[in-house]
Formats: structure tokens, sequence, C-alpha cells
């Protein structure tokens, strides 16, 4: 490749790697240094939200809101919101009443580093705090913007969603019996899918995007979380916990319901590779605009982290 001609690849990572530190600052900005008396729980919080992770979310956010031509602070305010409920979502999964794990991102568990009750405030505190940023008039002048984002982030978080598929998951385990396909399938939508889903689409509800563009993204997200599943329980099964900066192998050993576990590996590498194919045929209508969310796709399956 020539000096003049651009690397598709440099450039999406050189794109990944600044949304992050943008999403890193706007976090930095939006839960406030550990102050008064509650200065522990707003460490607890941003140790969590902080320090660390790919951001795909937020990365999301910010590209799905560029095909709209939204402001980039607004764009990362709604980023940093995800990346909170996010974080708030893996502090309570690596409880010892959850996954009981020690080890996220190549750090202690926020339980760990701080104690049990910490880190339920502090992910009660995280998931508060996405929703508040996401209402107030910085995020965007429009309340009817604003309340359906808080709207969209709810019904992707809540019992319907991440927090129904969390329950789902200890549910397959209590019950010890293999899940079909499709079963998995529903369980990992709703416990991952959904708030990718929400990610990709609320750059178009923040640019009030024409409907069938919003459900293009929305289907792009969908698509993207299921293949995202998919390559972290490849990954679980095939990393290290180097390389991967958490505990792995703890899906088998749990006896958890994965496609890996219930395909095999080549046969859910397969699944992961088809479904990212189909969420950039999601972005057609997008034209380059949409080139950093194509190689999202393509990413999200081959990453080893």
């Amino acid at each position: 490749m020539s000096a003049a001609t651009p690397d598709p690849a440099k450039a999406f990572a050189t794109a990944m790697a600044s949304a992050a530190a943008e999403i890193e600052q706007a976090l930095d900005a939006l839960i406030p240094p550990p102050d008064g008396d509650e200065a522990r729980l707003y460490e607890a919080m941003r140790y969590a939200s902080m320090g660390g992770g790919k951001r795909l979310r937020g990365f999301l956010v910010l590209e799905g809101a560029a095909q709209f031509g939204v402001a980039r602070d607004a764009a990362l305010r709604v980023a940093a919101a995800i990346e909170m409920l996010h974080a708030y979502s893996l502090v309570h999964d690596d409880l010892p009443c959850m996954d009981d794990d020690d080890l996220r991102r190549g750090k202690p568990t926020v339980h760990r580093a701080f104690d049990e009750a910490t880190a339920v405030l502090a992910g009660d505190a995280l998931q508060t705090q996405a929703f508040l940023v996401l209402s107030e008039p910085d995020t965007h002048a429009d309340p009817a913007v604003r309340a359906e984002l808080c709207r969209a982030l709810a019904r992707a978080a809540g019992a319907r969603g991440m927090c129904g598929g969390q329950m789902l998951d200890m549910l397959a385990e209590e019950a010890g019996r293999p899940l079909e396909e499709a079963e998995i399938g529903r369980l990992q939508l709703l416990k991952t899918g959904k708030l990718i889903e929400f990610s990709a689409e609320a750059g178009a509800i923040l640019g009030k995007a024409p409907i069938q563009q919003r459900h293009a993204l929305a289907a792009y997200g969908r698509d993207l979380g299921a293949a995202f599943q998919i390559a972290d329980d490849v990954l679980d099964a095939t990393a290290s916990a180097e390389e991967t900066g958490k505990r792995t192998g703890k899906d088998a050993d749990a006896g958890k319901a994965t496609l890996v576990g219930l395909l095999g590996l080549e046969r859910a590498r397969l699944q992961a590779e088809r479904l990212a194919a189909q969420a950039q045929d999601h972005l057609d209508a997008f034209g380059e605009t949409a080139a950093h969310l194509r190689a999202l796709a393509g990413y999200t399956i081959t990453r080893r982290s």
C-alpha cells in the first residue's frame, strides 16, 4: 500500500483509540472526583468506569451520531452515559451472588478493591448517573429527544433487556439442562445485545433521524451484539486471562449455556462471521460515512480481548 493510500485498518484503530480517550475525558467530567463524606462512593464509581475498556458501546454512539451531524459534545455525553450503565452491569455481574469474579480489565473487581456493599452502591449510583446525564439539557435542547433516550435505555437495560437476560442466565445454571440454540440466542440478545442495539441507535435518536435510518442502525446493533457475544464466548474458551484482562474458562466451569458449548468452536465462529456480515449489510444506506461501523463488525469477531 502506497504512502498516499489510507490504511482502513489503521484509520479504524486510530478512531477507536481517539474515541476511547474522549469518552474517558467525558467520564472524568461527569463523575465528580472523590470529595466530602461520599468520597468512597465516588472513588468506587470512578474505579469501575474509568481507566480501561474498549469503549465499544460509546464508540457506537459516536459513530452513529456522526451519520447525522450531531454535535460531538452531545454525542460524548450519551457515550459516557452508556459506558456508566455498562460499568454498573459489570460491577454487579462480578459480585459473589452473580458470577463471583475477582478480575476485570486486568485489575481487581470493585467488590475486591473496596467491599461488596460499596460495589452494590457504586453500581446503583452509576446507573442513576447515566440517566441523569441523558436527562440534562446539555445532552440535547429538545426534551422529547432526552425523554426518548431515557426510555430507550431503560427498555434496553431492564427486565425485558439486560436484567432479564441475566435472570435467564442464572435460571439456566440452576436448571442444569442444556439450552436449545434459540434459547441461548434470546438469553444473549437480552443480556448483551439490547445495550449494544441501543448504543447503535442512540446517535439516530440524537439526530432526529428518519425512522428507516433509525431502524437500520438498530438492526445493525442487534446483529453486532449477537456476533459480539459469540466472540466473547469463543474468547472465554480460547484466550488467556492475560489477553482478556479477566478470568477465562469460567463459562465451561460453571456449565453456562453458550453457542460455543452447543455448536463447538468452529461452528460458533462461522455463526459470528455470518452475523457480522449481516450487520454490515444494514449499513448500505449510509455509504462511506459508515466505514468505521463496518470495520467494527469485523473487529468484533477477530479481537483477542
